[in-house]
């Protein structure tokens, strides 16, 4: 490991790692979302298209797929995302306006929108 001996080193060494990790989680990331009968009818092909759209703005690479119905429906438009080493985060009620907020902080961040959340699926499951 090399050693640090100055302020600009360090600032140098942090830009390096949080490149690496934005990097990593781009590369990584999978994104579910519900356009079964009920997904869709709820408005999952505008979320999806807002996603895409998001996503492109933003340069990130994810892994997008779309699943049929989970038995939430009153939920949908579902949206689950999937960071590496971090259990699936599910979202419900997810309108077009909501998706910026959820790839700021969620896939960019590393932090949940907690109030959206639905539902986790434990890493293992």
């Amino acid at each position: 490991m090399t050693k640090i001996s100055s302020v600009e080193e360090l600032r140098a060494f942090q830009q390096q790692q949080q490149l690496l990790r934005k990097q990593t989680l781009q590369e990584n990331v999978m994104i579910y979302i519900g356009a079964g009968t009920c997904g869709l009818a709820a408005g999952a092909a505008e979320t999806l298209e807002q996603i895409e759209l998001e996503l492109r703005k933003r340069n990130i690479t994810a892994q997008i797929t779309t699943v049929g119905c989970i038995g939430m429906c009153v939920r949908e438009p579902l949206v689950d995302i999937q960071l590496p080493h971090q259990p699936r985060i599910t979202y419900g009620n997810v309108k077009p306006e909501m998706v910026a907020r959820i790839i700021d902080e969620h896939i960019i961040g590393g932090k949940p929108v907690l109030e959206w959340v639905v539902g986790v699926v434990p890493q293992d499951w």
